[in-house]
């Protein structure tokens, strides 16, 4: 471990005098393309049988109605409207990723921020400028501790991204620098989340508690609750329990000249990112091979090992698990010409076809190729075979989606679960975010009159 003592104290020192004038305009406006993003996934999530599950399970539980739930009409207390409102970003796999931690920080992130904006006010500005520096928070973490961290089996949306909740909600509520060292004390000690429950309903416990429980720990701060003053760098801190490899320096490093957030990139499909190149290649593909699909004989994808790692799945068994499947996403690509929500329920998993071309897709590791790249073979029942190699997978900085793109991403996730919002008012509120005096009217027009 690259030693580095009070890192935790300097974080906190910088998220809680950073002012919104220290803010360049790229983050900003990557800030309010991420929030746009957020409330997107949220309002294609906020029907899913999981967040149904969650909200009969958390119901009779629910506290004074400070705050709304995307895309649905209950109102609750703002520490399960946090966990509700993350649960639903994230549980479509559609969601941002920082590529360089292959973490999700929003839907950790954003969900405490539009609670305490309804409960307790907040302008749009303010709003935006803790959601940066939250996003800055979690995924400087994720940077010290990758990649060993992720290889433990640590679910690094939920580990670190409690830390970005911490410090954005902490930020709102105006910590003092001891309060916010407090605030992310609470977080590393929270910090919980699993690899292992990808494709299950668990993993959405795992990102609502980080939205949840990150909003508690600044709740305490607030109250006067204290924590460790070393809790990422201590000896018995949070970055030696989580990884092997631990470089401190990356957590500090050019804060406030570097930005995090200009390293996120937003999903063109619901599913893993690490899948991205390779439907784009099965997608090109498809367009190529002039014979009917029934004769791919094989097809051979070549990748990061990260990607036969987490995806190498070939039983699949509901649509929720097909999202982190590398043969079920290239034979719905081949044989569907999509990869959208429509592509990824439980339906298109049962697919005869569909399961067929499962069986003949297999992944080989290349250390060579980038995370972001990827090379596919498709080899034809004539002995013929095509390749489509990938460099820069849509979605991801090399090849980002423009706003264009963005926005179409937003109206297919509200046509999909929430057909009752005003999506082009929604989407010009949120990019006038700025302007905006109450940022809980977005939330407002994100739930049914």
């Amino acid at each position: 471990m690259t030693a580095q003592s009070g890192v935790t104290r300097e974080l906190a020192d910088f998220v809680a005098g950073s002012q919104w004038r220290d803010i360049p305009a790229t983050a900003r406006r990557e800030g309010i393309r991420g929030l746009l993003n957020y409330v997107g996934c949220a309002l294609g999530g906020c029907g899913d049988e999981a967040i149904g599950l969650a909200i009969h399970v958390l119901s009779p539980s629910f506290g004074p109605e400070q705050a709304g739930i995307i895309g649905r009409s209950e109102r609750c207390d703002v520490l399960n409207a946090a966990f509700l409102n993350a649960a639903s970003a994230n549980v479509l796999e559609y969601d941002d990723t920082h590529l360089p931690t292959v973490m999700h920080p929003a839907a950790p992130v954003a969900p405490g921020l539009f609670a305490l904006a309804e409960a307790r006010g907040a302008s749009g500005v303010e709003l935006l400028h803790a959601f940066i520096l939250g996003v800055e928070a979690s995924c400087r973490v994720g940077n010290a501790l990758m990649p060993h961290h992720y290889r433990r089996g640590a679910h690094i949306t939920a580990t670190c991204g409690i830390f970005g909740t911490a410090a954005a909600a902490g930020k709102l509520m105006e910590l003092d620098p001891v309060r916010m060292n407090w605030a992310l004390g609470h977080a590393a000690t929270q910090s919980a989340g699993l690899v292992e429950s990808l494709g299950s309903m668990s993993k959405s416990i795992g990102v609502g508690n980080a939205a949840r429980n990150g909003l508690t720990g600044a709740l305490f701060a607030e109250a006067g609750f204290t924590a460790a003053e070393s809790a990422i760098e201590g000896k018995y801190g949070f970055a030696v329990v989580a990884s092997d490899t631990v470089d401190l320096g990356k957590i500090t490093s050019g804060l406030g000249a570097e930005w995090e957030i200009l390293a996120n990139a937003y999903k063109p499909y619901p599913c893993g990112v690490v899948l991205f190149p390779v439907i784009d290649a099965c997608l090109a593909l498809r367009k190529r091979i002039t014979v009917p699909v029934d004769q791919i004989a094989a097809v051979a994808v070549r990748g990061h090992p990260l990607l036969r790692e987490r995806t190498d799945r070939p039983e699949v068994a509901d649509g929720r698990s097909a999202k982190v499947s590398l043969q079920h996403s290239v034979a719905v690509a081949l044989l569907k010409g999509a990869a959208g929500i429509a592509q990824f329920t439980d339906a298109a998993v049962a697919d005869p076809a569909v399961q067929a071309l499962r069986d003949r897709v297999t992944a080989e590791d290349d250390p060579s190729i980038p995370v972001e790249a990827a090379v596919v073979e498709v080899r034809l029942a004539d002995g013929s075979s095509l390749t489509e190699h990938v460099r820069d997978g849509r979605g991801t900085p090399g090849r980002p989606m423009s706003d264009i793109e963005l926005d179409a991403k937003v109206n297919e996730c509200a046509a999909f679960a929430a057909p009752f919002v005003d999506v082009p008012a929604l989407i010009a509120a949120i990019r006038d975010i700025e302007s905006m005096g109450d940022a809980a009217h977005i939330m407002r027009m994100a739930v049914p009159v």
